[in-house]
């Protein structure tokens, strides 16, 4: 490399040059990548990078512009503070008079125009002082861009000018620059969901990212006027233990950043899935039985964001501090102030004083309704205290006492999620410790895993306060239960024991019975939190891949409940669960699936298990509760008899008593042989879509297709059979981002149903994020089923139009599809559908059944169109 460079210090013209600098700007990031991987410090990395572009620039300067001319060059932004990574923008600054600027322009745009031949991203600009003063007035990014400057190049006068005009109190006050630096903070991390545990992490503006770093930096050197946040520890706004901290995770972050520049050969700054495991790779890391590479690699990231946001936000409430004209003191209790609405004990050394006086602080932070937060100098004294926590095992009894006492307060979800943002939480309990930061590599989970407890626990608040948007009955249930700090522990300790290998509910539920044991739980409350921790999956995957419409379904999950307190449980924390893994994963779809498994379980063990649930007895209630909500409306009961005498059994044993309803009154409005209906759930994030026609071959198939189109997912599948020969079809459908309104989607399925065989699916692109997982297609078929028919299981990777490809290949193989339940686990499709032949008979051939096994793999696996 030392050749390419001496090749550009010696070219005497434009094009030599700009060739010579592009060979200078490979051989580089290929050192660069080579020093990465052999563990070289990113401050090395970054310094030696920064020399080379300083390098590039003065030469081209030198080259277009000369040794002497009345102008400046500056480097600002990022690269005036030196730190510039491989793809980076180059942020420069051309500085002087206008007369400068009009005499040279030919041969500044000269030197812009080379920099950009030689592969470099520029970020230029020519302007006067008095033209950077009058744009940072304007524009607070302008303003902190200058707030960093070096110089490169040209006239040193014209530069010290600029600096001392930039630092003059004039252009930004102190207290208008604070607030406009953390107003652009909340901004920005509110397009992150306020949160950096996003499993696609911005590196650079997410929170927890370097520009959090930065914004601290630019405010003590506007504030205090020091060169950068080490110049806060001499004057003890920044802890010595602080400084560390900020120090160690900005060079995790900034190693990731710098790593994935030389990686994807851009500007990339988000972290996606096929860049992460990749990287890991570039860092040397392997797979171990606990843990990806990948997911080690993202621990550390997310472990590092965390500590970075709980620093800034300390640092930026002693700014805001700093600036406040008088303080507001409001005394509390034990020891304790609200100052300017913040927490602050009188003696902050929580180091020394132990475990009771840190649950005291939560305790009393619990009992404060208005208070915004812990004060700075408290939060200050908690962090120094983290390393001294021993885990509870090694606590006194009294310390234990005290944890439970604190869950057990009206505050307690509220404390322990306070106490897991705050890092105490990792080392009480030190499961939590393991699961913190921890990340699932897959598209179903899009938190880390402690904050999708946090996320779980948030729910359940939420739960415990009232009815919530989406939710039909958890604002009903929770209040029968019996303690609700027991369903805290149950949130708390769900996932506690993911990544370490087996059955994660099975090694939490033993987690749990340690903690009980050691806390004193009562053996029933206890048990019951373990079981709930074992057993918390239990619920949806019942009501999401098995018939609950069955009832022997019904009556099986019934039994492994076995009473009301433990299905008032299991449902509301399976509601939370749901809704804390993703923010699109809940819907009303699901609220209605799991209201109806909890409303038909609470039946059974109401009339006892000893009296399961009968078909014939479901059927008769079906039928009565829906003739009488028809007859109020005015319909005629001998009308809507001789309409269900044409119905099959099944229809008043699949659907609920309001479904029929809306059936029938659509039906009985309706002209002709065809009827649509379509309406929309509540919520307003999913289409339910019932279509009543004379049956023929291909209508399954035409309808997926045609749904598919319309970009609405299909969740659930009834596909029936009248005894007159028509075709009475079901679906629960998700909307798409283009979905058209239900009239038009009516319209649309109308018209398909007119020659629904001739449809063919649609041919989607597999999303890049989908094209990272792998999931080996999975087809198993049982030789018999209810009612003489073929029931296939089907596991694969999900991706736009599967299940209309899956449905033509059944049409092409002359198979008959009668109910389909769809389950979607981020990536991963687990579908169960009920076929037959075209004589409506279960499909024994071996022959048969394998050929379509084949046909099946042909297009899950691309082979065939």
């Amino acid at each position: 490399m030392s050749d390419a460079l001496a090749a550009c210090g010696r070219a005497g013209s434009a094009p030599e040059f700009s060739a010579a600098a592009k060979v200078l700007l490979a051989e580089a990031r290929l050192e660069l990548t080579e020093r990465l991987v052999a563990g070289a410090p990113v401050e090395a990395l970054i310094a030696h990078y920064r020399t080379i572009i300083d390098a590039l620039t003065v030469r081209a300067w030198t080259l277009t512009l000369g040794e002497q001319v009345p102008l400046v060059l500056v480097a600002t932004g990022g690269y005036g503070r030196g730190e510039l990574y491989p793809h980076s923008d180059v942020d420069i600054l051309v500085c002087g008079s206008p007369e400068a600027q009009q005499a040279r322009a030919e041969a500044v745009a000269g030197f812009f125009s080379l920099l950009w031949d030689c592969g470099l991203k520029l970020s230029q600009a020519v302007r006067s002082v008095d033209d950077c003063l009058a744009e940072s007035r304007a524009e607070v990014a302008t303003y902190t861009a200058l707030l960093e400057t070096r110089l490169l190049a040209g006239d040193a006068g014209i530069h010290d000018a600029l600096k001392q005009a930039i630092e003059s109190p004039e252009v930004y006050g102190a207290r208008e620059y604070f607030e406009a630096k953390r107003d652009e903070q909340r901004r920005r991390h509110a397009r992150f969901h306020n949160t950096a545990d996003n499993l696609e992490p911005n590196l650079k503006d997410g929170p927890g990212g370097l520009r959090d770093f930065h914004t601290l930096n630019w405010l003590a050197k506007k504030l205090y006027g020091v060169p950068s946040l080490a110049g806060l520890v001499p004057l003890g706004l920044l802890g010595e233990a602080e400084w560390d901290a900020l120090l160690r995770d900005w060079r995790i972050v900034a190693r990731l950043r710098f790593g994935l520049h030389l990686l994807v050969k851009r500007p990339e700054e988000r972290l996606l899935f096929d860049h992460q495991k990749r990287l890991a790779e570039l860092y040397g890391l392997h797979d171990s039985p606990e843990s990806l590479a990948v997911e080690q690699l993202m621990q550390a990231f997310f472990r590092a964001a965390a500590i970075l946001l709980r620093i800034n936000d300390r640092l930026l409430q002693r700014f805001e501090e700093h600036l406040a004209v008088e303080p507001a003191i409001t005394p509390l209790a034990d020891g304790y102030v609200l100052k300017n609405g913040y927490l602050l004990a009188a003696d902050n050394r929580f180091a020394e004083l132990g475990m009771p006086a840190l649950l005291g602080l939560f305790r009393i932070w619990g009992s404060q309704d208005a208070c915004k937060g812990l004060h700075s100098d408290t939060a200050r004294g908690l962090a120094e205290a983290l390393d001294t926590i021993l885990p509870y095992g090694q606590q006194p009894e009294p310390a234990r006492a005290a944890f439970m006492e604190l869950v057990a307060q009206p505050h307690g979800v509220l404390s322990l999620q306070r106490m897991a943002r705050l890092g105490v939480l990792a080392r009480y309990l030190p499961e939590f410790g393991k699961v913190t930061g921890r990340m699932q590599y897959d598209l179903f989970h899009v938190y880390t895993v402690d904050q999708h407890t946090l996320n779980v626990l948030e729910y359940l608040r939420r739960f415990e306060q009232g009815r919530l948007d989406g939710f039909a009955l958890p604002h009903e249930v929770f209040p029968r239960l019996r303690k609700p700090s027991l369903i805290w522990l149950a949130g708390l300790f769900h996932d506690i024991a993911k990544g370490r290998g087996g059955d994660h509910a099975e090694l939490g539920a033993y987690d749990f019975l340690r903690f009980a044991a050691a806390h004193g739980l009562p053996s029933a409350d206890a048990q019951l939190v373990e079981w709930l921790v074992r057993q918390h999956l239990l619920m949806s995957l019942t009501a999401q891949k098995s018939d609950i419409s069955d009832p022997d379904v019904v009556n099986a999950f019934a039994r492994t409940v076995a009473d009301r307190e433990h299905l008032d449980y299991l449902y509301v924390l399976t509601c939370a669960d749901i809704a804390g893994t993703s923010p699109k994963l809940w819907n009303a779809f699901k609220d209605q699936l799991l209201a109806d498994l909890y409303t038909a379980t609470r039946y059974v063990l109401r009339v006892g298990l000893e009296h399961p649930l009968n078909a014939a007895d479901i059927r008769a209630d079906t039928r009565d509760m829906a003739m009488a909500a028809l007859m109020d409306a005015g319909l005629d009961e001998a009308v809507i008899a001789a309409l269900w005498d044409t119905f099959p059994e099944d229809a008043f044993l699949r659907y609920r008593p309001e479904q029929l309803v809306w059936q029938t009154q659509g039906i009985l409005a309706a002209a002709g042989d065809t009827q649509v209906l379509v309406r929309e759930l509540p919520g307003g994030d999913s289409l339910e879509v019932f279509v009543r026609t004379p049956n023929r071959d291909g209508i399954f198939s035409g309808l997926m297709a045609t749904l598919d189109r319309l970009d609405l997912g299909v969740a659930h599948a009834r596909v029936l059979l009248s005894i007159d020969g028509y075709a009475l079809d079901n679906f629960v459908t998700l909307k798409g981002g283009h979905t058209p309104d239900a009239k038009r989607v009516a319209q649309t399925l109308q018209a398909a149903l007119k020659d629904p065989a001739s449809i063919r699916p649609a041919k989607h692109l597999l999303p890049i994020r989908l094209r990272h997982f792998k999931i080996a297609p999975r087809i198993e078929f049982s030789p018999s089923a209810a009612d003489g028919r073929t029931l296939m299981s089907l596991v694969c990777a999900d991706r736009p139009g599967l299940l209309a490809g899956i449905a033509y290949v059944l049409l092409q193989r002359k198979v008959r599809v009668h109910d389909a339940r769809i389950a979607t686990f981020g990536e991963r499709a687990e579908d169960i559908f009920v076929l037959s032949d075209r004589e409506d008979r279960a499909i024994t051939d071996p022959d048969a059944l394998h050929s379509l096994h084949e046909a099946l793999l042909d297009y899950l696996q691309g082979r065939k169109p």
